[in-house]
């Protein structure tokens, strides 16, 4: 009896061991769809454009959709600037 209850527990541990595996190797894989403005990375939102920032906090980023590329800036006074240009 206690050999069999040993192995009982041994087996759903072994399991519950191999279903947590599987769903951390399903989530590694797994990778943003093409049209998406951003990307996952450990678990969180991450922008796809190239993001250039500034000591004094002001950034430039740069995303491109085909042809087109969009330019957003921001200033370390906090003013925001989006343009797009298409080639």
């Amino acid at each position: 009896m206690l050999k069999t209850r040993a192995l009982l527990i041994g087996c759903v541990a072994l399991g519950v061991a191999a279903g947590f595996a599987s769903v951390a190797s399903a989530q590694a894989v797994r990778s943003t769809p093409k049209g998406w403005s951003y990307e996952i990375k450990d678990g969180k939102r991450v922008p796809k454009g190239e993001r250039v920032v500034g000591a004094d906090g002001s950034w430039r980023e740069e995303t491109r959709q085909g042809k087109c590329v969009t330019v957003k800036e921001r200033t370390a006074t906090g003013e925001y600037k989006e343009t797009r240009r298409c080639d």
